[in-house]
């Protein structure tokens, strides 16, 4: 189910606030003209050089994404109250953690990073397959359903 209008009125209140915003007009390959990594596997500019900012979802599981070096990575991961993503876990040392605002809706996972070395770093998550309710009211999944991103800094 797509939750498109708090994403909205979060995206206003990130560029009213000075978040996020960005110069320039590059819409090499890679990138969209809103500046979004593309569904190809690696987001990359005209020349070789990589995206200076990606925006992921659940959608981009498997991807490998160059992101050059101070560019931003920006990701939401739309969960479930019942199905709720595990927050966002970063390996390796070429993205820092940076603000990533706030959570939307129960169950959603958020996170946003800046790629400051060379390298390559996993970010991964996971979330229930399945809710099932037990007899004590708890809840039981069979499954775990995982996502990870490599993200290469050049």
């Amino acid at each position: 189910m797509r939750r498109t209008t708090p994403i909205v009125l979060a995206a206003a209140a990130l560029l009213l606030a000075g978040c996020g915003s960005q110069s320039g007009g590059d819409t090499g390959s890679g990138t969209g003209d809103n500046g979004k990594v593309s569904p190809s596997p690696s987001a990359t500019k005209p020349g070789g050089g990589c995206a200076t900012h990606a925006e992921l979802t659940a959608a981009d599981n498997g991807r490998t994404v160059c992101l050059a070096k101070g560019g931003e990575l920006r990701l939401t991961l739309d969960g479930t109250k019942s199905r709720p993503w595990k927050p966002v876990a970063a390996s390796g040392t070429a993205l820092r953690a940076i603000n990533s605002g706030f959570v939307i809706q129960p169950g959603d996972a958020t996170a946003a990073y800046q790629a400051v070395a060379a390298g390559k770093s996993e970010l991964t998550s996971s979330r229930p397959l399945c809710a099932e309710p037990t007899a004590a009211g708890q809840v039981s999944c069979k499954g775990i359903e995982e996502w990870k991103v490599t993200v290469t800094v050049g």
